[in-house]
Formats: C-alpha cells, sequence, structure tokens
C-alpha cells in the first residue's frame, strides 16, 4: 500500500516537472494558431459557407480565450507559482474563474451547435435553407455565450476573491461553508454534468443519427443512378456531403477524445466531495487537465488537414512574410 502511495507520488512529480515545460510551450503555439485560424477563415476565401465559417470563427476565438485566461493566467502561474507568488494578493480570482468558464462552456457548446449546424445541413434538407444561415448562426453563438456567462455567476460567490494557487481545480481560496456545503457540491457537479457531459452525449448522438443518414441516403441514391444510367457515376452531392463530415468527425472527436479523461475525473471527484466513495489518482486528473487544455490547440490542424484551401492560405500566409524579408535583404 505504501509502495503505491510512493509510485504514485512519483508519478504526480514527474507530471509536475512535464508541465512546467508543457504549458508555456502550449501557450506559445495556441495563441499564433488560434489567431491565425480567425484570420485565414475571416479572409472567406477557404470555400467555406458563411454559416459554417461563424462557427468555425467563433470556435477559435473561444478556444484563444481559453489559452489565455485558462492556460496563461492560471496554469502557468500555478506550476511557476514561485515566479507568479504577487498573484496571490490580487482580488480579482472569483472574476476570473466566472470568466474561465464562460468561455470554457463557450469552447465545448461551439462544438456542439457546429455539430447541430451540420446534422441539419447534412440529414434535414428541409431545415437547411432556413437553419443553416449567417443570421441563424449569429443568434445562436450570441444565446451560448450569454447563457454561459448567466450560468458562470454562481462561481463569483462560491470562490473568494484571493487566488490560492493551489495545482487544483479550485485554484481560488474556498471557504469551508463552500466546501463543505451541500447545496454548492451539487452545483459544482450540476457544473460539470452540462459542460462537459451532456456536450459528449450530444455530439455521439448527432454523430450517429448523421452516419445512419448519409448511409441510407448513400443506398438510395446509388440505386436510382444505376437504374437510370446502367452504372454508378460519380456524385459531386455525396462528395461534398463526405468531406462536410470528414471535418464534423475530425473536430467532435477531436473534441471527444482530449476531453474524456478530464471530464470523468471531474465527475467521479466532485461524487467523492458527496460521500460517494470514488477515488482518481491525482496524476491522472493532471493528465486530464493537459489533454484538455491541448484541445484549444488542435483545430487549425484538423483545418489544415480537410481544407485544401486553408492549407493554400496558410502556405501564403508563411511565404508572404518570409518574401518579404527576402526583398529587405537584398
Amino acid at each position: 500500500m505504501s509502495l503505491n502511495f510512493l509510485t504514485k507520488l512519483k508519478i504526480l512529480w514527474a507530471i509536475a516537472d512535464i508541465q512546467r515545460i508543457y504549458y508555456p510551450v502550449l501557450a506559445a503555439v495556441g495563441v499564433p494558431v488560434n489567431v491565425v485560424t480567425i484570420a485565414i477563415l475571416c479572409r472567406g476565401k477557404c470555400g467555406l459557407s458563411k454559416c459554417v465559417t461563424y462557427y468555425l470563427v467563433a470556435m477559435a476565438a473561444a478556444d484563444l480565450f481559453v489559452v489565455i485566461i485558462d492556460l496563461i493566467l492560471r496554469q502557468i502561474p500555478i506550476v511557476h507559482w514561485e515566479q507568479f507568488n504577487f498573484v496571490r494578493v490580487i482580488p480579482l480570482c472569483n472574476i476570473h474563474a466566472v470568466l474561465l468558464y464562460a468561455v470554457t462552456d463557450c469552447s465545448v457548446w461551439f462544438t456542439v451547435t457546429f455539430t447541430f449546424d451540420r446534422f441539419v445541413a447534412i440529414s434535414c434538407q428541409k431545415l437547411k435553407s432556413k437553419h443553416c444561415t449567417e443570421r441563424i448562426a449569429a443568434m445562436v453563438l450570441g444565446i451560448v455565450t450569454v447563457l454561459s456567462l448567466l450560468k458562470n455567476i454562481s462561481w463569483y460567490f462560491m470562490f473568494a476573491r484571493k487566488y490560492w494557487l493551489s495545482n487544483s481545480s479550485w485554484f481560488c481560496r474556498v471557504g469551508l461553508s463552500v466546501s463543505l456545503s451541500l447545496i454548492w457540491a451539487i452545483v459544482e457537479l450540476i457544473h460539470y454534468i452540462v459542460t462537459p457531459l451532456i456536450p459528449f452525449l450530444l455530439i455521439l448522438l448527432l454523430n450517429a443519427l448523421t452516419v445512419r443518414h448519409v448511409l441510407v441516403s448513400s443506398r438510395a441514391r446509388r440505386r436510382l443512378q444505376r437504374r437510370s444510367n446502367g452504372e454508378t457515376p460519380s456524385d459531386p452531392e455525396m462528395g461534398n456531403r463526405r468531406k462536410s463530415m470528414i471535418l464534423l468527425f475530425l473536430i467532435s472527436g477531436n473534441f471527444i477524445v482530449l476531453w474524456v479523461v478530464f471530464t470523468v475525473c471531474s465527475i467521479l471527484k466532485r461524487l467523492d466531495y458527496l460521500e460517494y466513495s470514488v477515488s482518481v489518482p491525482a496524476f491522472v486528473r493532471e493528465i486530464g487537465s493537459m489533454l484538455q487544455l491541448l484541445s484549444c490547440c488542435t483545430n487549425t490542424f484538423v483545418y489544415a488537414v480537410t481544407q485544401r484551401k486553408f492549407r493554400e492560405e496558410l502556405a501564403n500566409g508563411v511565404k508572404y512574410p518570409l518574401s518579404m524579408m527576402v526583398k529587405l535583404v537584398r
């Protein structure tokens, strides 16, 4: 038993050492890749509809704010607390918590709304013209943002104004009346159920329904084309749907894979506080946090893999400053 505890402690120390390098590197990558993604998508030259562009820009903007508010302003000061010890006297932690959890909710739920939009576009042709528009996309994104802020106001009252700088999900000081309160324990459990457990289930359900519809319609179209032409010609419509599905599945799959450990650990930890004996090693929770933050930096690479025009715009963006430097040197 003692050896097991020592082994877990050594793993936790090793992860803490990795985090001291991992988080600054992730921040150095996460800020520019999300800024570049926003800039490229806003140019509107990637061959995507304006509706899809709205969702992708919103997701990139939310990821950028998560990198700044969570990674740079929380995780890095925690793992480098010796250099950031002055943060403890700044009386803004409860406001920081509201903004942090609000932008995290936005990042997650923007992914859900994008998944639903693509489900409608692929599977519900009658609703496509009404739902998949710039106006609806802007309205949905605005509603999600407002609801995310309202939902997370409770953190302002749960947390104290001073920072704790502990390597824990509670990075602000918390009074005993809160940490031992059944009401606040239930509030926190609901928080983790709403984000990201419910999004997990919704994304899986919507993707399953999308796959089912595409498979059924693909068989029907092939049978119809064989009857009319006697052969199976190429189908541009199915090709477009296939490309849309690849983008959808990579984005939602990336979210699920990188969030699953954090989600399970968060819910089990809160259940443990509610006196349901569910123990999760601390190093597993830390790995979950590292993967969850990584998800804010990966969508750019998904776009680069799946979208040819995005790759071209990205290449042009890299080539332009290099060509200007060459001209200046000459």
